[in-house]
């Protein structure tokens, strides 16, 4: 079967591609880079010409809010209109738990906008809502830091290691769409301020945290709900401590 992954050849397309092909399926890791803009059209009938399956895992370039409302829609109605063309039977999306409770937030505005597009396309879908990755701990704390305080949100989240987002991704490209959404979180939920705090003082990081209820995340306020998956969520078993025994923690990244 061939599936084609836009944004194949970042954190989460680079693992998914992998798992795909060592199962022995015609896998095209799409990306600007090779020629495969979603933003532009540039190279997505080609691409996707033969595809029975499409993973859209491509993230804006800027988080500006006109920014990243124009490159999700924009780049949402040129993928879908080329799936219908090539007649492909299942679209995948990767977006984020409580971007639908966020309003607030430019960026989680323009996911809602992206999910909105595929739900109305006709095409089969399956959107995925994921809690952040741990490897985005770093870039929370350099996003938050002033000085050598770092100032974060105290609500709850539930991260969740990207191989297991991987390992998921690739498990839905192989079944059937259910044309709704489908929650997955990390095996435990943390106060931010703490988790990052914890995170820096493994990593030799002498920042001071300081948990702030009123700290923006993505533009927005959160309480103990915004972040956290629901009832009937798939809950991933990589812990905090596996992951940064086993993944060497990256300094930079955003949110899925």
């Amino acid at each position: 079967m061939k599936i084609v992954i836009i944004g194949g050849t970042g954190l989460i397309g680079s693992k998914t591609v992998t798992r795909l092909s060592v199962k022995g399926h015609e896998v095209l890791a799409a990306s600007p880079s090779g020629g495969v803009n979603t933003f532009t059209g540039e190279g997505l009938d080609k691409a996707l010409a033969g595809t029975e399956v499409v993973i859209d895992l491509a993230n804006s370039p800027s988080f500006e809010d006109k920014a990243v409302l124009e490159f999700f829609e924009t780049a949402g109605k040129n993928l879908l209109a080329a799936e219908k063309v090539a007649g492909v039977k299942h679209h995948i999306a990767l977006s984020i738990v409580g971007a639908e409770r966020l309003p607030r937030s430019g960026y989680l505005r323009a996911k809602m906008a992206q999910e909105k597009l595929i739900r109305e396309s006709g095409i089969a879908y399956t959107i995925v809502h994921s809690t952040q990755f741990f490897e985005f701990l770093g870039g929370i704390a350099e996003s938050a830091t002033v000085g050598d305080t770092v100032s974060v949100s105290s609500a709850y989240f539930q991260p969740i290691a990207s191989d297991d987002v991987a390992d998921v991704m690739a498990e839905v490209a192989l079944s059937q769409p259910i044309n709704g959404v489908m929650e997955i979180g990390g095996p435990e939920p943390f106060r931010m301020n703490e988790l990052v705090a914890r995170f820096l003082q493994l990593a030799n990081d002498p920042r001071k945290v300081i948990g702030d209820p009123h700290a923006l995340y993505f533009g927005t306020e959160l309480d103990d709900r915004s972040l956290v998956p629901g009832a009937g969520a798939r809950i991933a078993s990589t812990s905090f401590e596996d992951w940064f025994e086993h993944a060497p923690p990256r300094r930079s990244g955003v949110a899925a």
